[in-house]
């Protein structure tokens, strides 16, 4: 399982924004000088976050953009998922092997462990929230780990 740089840079820019909350609009221009992003690619993440109703744009002189709830209510899961499509891709699942041919489906023993595995991140990245991880790092392993 690997999450690409898009998910990555997202996280960073969603959190720079929770630490930024409450009601506080950031441009991307922002976002890229402190964290030395490219600006066409957070523009299309933002687009992307924006799609799942994670952001909001403002237009105008002072516009930019804005969480559109509070960061205790957006979850690692939901941003994932809207920059990665999936938490875990279980491939022997009919609704995500399109493409893909496996001659061992009916017969797979593994499939259990995937589904179980895709549940297991599921649960974990539901319950994990972008005002967690706007913590120190000793603050989220603490709430994460404990939990």
């Amino acid at each position: 399982m690997r999450y690409t740089t898009k998910t990555e840079y997202g996280l960073v820019c969603l959190l720079y924004m929770a630490k930024k909350m409450p009601d506080y609009v950031v441009t991307i221009k922002e976002i890229v000088q402190t964290e030395n992003f490219s600006e066409s690619y957070i523009e299309k993440i933002f687009q992307t976050l924006r799609g799942a109703n994670i952001v909001t744009s403002h237009k105008g002189k002072n516009g930019g953009y804005a969480l559109t709830r509070q960061p205790s209510e957006i979850t690692l899961k939901v941003v994932i998922e809207a920059l990665e499509g999936h938490t875990f891709d279980v491939y022997c699942e009919p609704e995500t092997r399109e493409g893909i041919v496996c001659n061992h489906f009916c017969m797979c023993g593994v499939r259990p462990i995937w589904t179980r595995t895709k549940q297991m991140l599921d649960q974990l990245y539901d319950s994990i929230t972008l005002a967690t991880l706007a913590g120190s790092e000793s603050e989220v392993r603490q709430k994460v780990l404990v939990a």
